[in-house]
């Protein structure tokens, strides 16, 4: 199948600090509790190999799941803690907003900091461990929950774009779970953060495991830095890209009745129907 690259620039005009006062939300985030996995409930979880420890994710089973049947799974990681954002799987938006809580699995998933035993809401904590955390609960999800495991994605803000790459490319075998990605402000090889393997060389053995796979990019006001990355390191690559005419760093927008909500959920079912934008 021949690669492509398509680019969405969708021009509305927005003044770039009204958009979250002009554009209410339309979605309300259910609170996380600590109960048993049900529809419609986001619920506290915990690896086994971690059940003493404040290391923990995020599990919501769709308004529509129903026990036996096969769902789509939107795996997502946060961004680092900056100003009001917390860098928690609590505080992720994604997945929500991209399924509207119905026909979607989504797991938020913690970066693992081994040393103090919990999560990491500054960049990586123990990347082997974060990885393998990732691909155990992935497996069990799929396994207890009705995960479809040929239609798992990979979502991201900010640190978590970065991560759609750092963490979910980082070998063959977790490179191997993902359908697709949806990146939003950062990507991994744009620029390099000064933690280990950062640097462009690493993060293009990262890219060469993508393969096809589509991928949806998008960045708050311009997208022409990843843009321009891709063209030149990946012309080929299966690769979607959205910019948000606001310049709030922030994954609240897909709470939002907003045209490119819209343009990443047609995105989505596509890539599930065929596997292409």
């Amino acid at each position: 199948m021949m690669k492509r690259v398509m680019s969405m620039m969708l021009a509305l005009g927005w003044s770039a600090g009204l958009w979250a006062a002009e554009v209410p939300a339309d979605l309300v985030m259910p609170g996380v509790t600590h109960d048993a996995p049900a529809a419609g409930k986001r619920v506290r979880q915990y690896h086994p190999n971690y059940q003493d420890t404040e290391v923990h994710h995020i599990l919501y089973l769709p308004t529509d799941w129903v026990k036996g049947k096969k769902y789509p799974v939107m795996v997502e990681y946060a961004g680092n803690q900056w100003k009001d954002y917390p860098g928690t799987v609590e505080g992720c938006h994604l997945g929500y907003g991209i399924s509207g809580g119905k026909g979607v699995i989504w797991l938020c998933l913690p970066f693992v900091d081994g040393k103090n035993q919990r999560n990491a809401t500054q960049w990586w904590g123990d990347v082997p461990a974060t990885v393998g955390y990732c691909q155990d609960t992935v497996k069990r999800t799929c396994e207890e929950f009705g995960g479809d495991a040929s239609k798992v994605y990979l979502a991201g803000f900010s640190r978590g774009a970065i991560a759609c790459h750092y963490i979910g490319l980082h070998n063959d075998e977790i490179a191997a779970l993902w359908r697709g990605f949806v990146c939003h402000s950062h990507y991994d090889g744009v620029r390099s953060w000064g933690y280990p393997e950062s640097d462009r060389a690493s993060a293009l053995v990262r890219l060469k495991r993508l393969g096809n796979r589509p991928q949806f990019i998008s960045q708050e006001r311009s997208i022409d830095a990843t843009k321009a990355y891709l063209e030149a390191v990946d012309p080929d690559g299966n690769h979607t890209f959205l910019a948000l005419p606001f310049d709030h760093h922030t994954d609240a927008w897909v709470l939002r009745d907003l045209p490119e909500r819209k343009v990443l959920r047609d995105w989505f079912q596509k890539t599930l129907e065929d596997g292409v934008p």
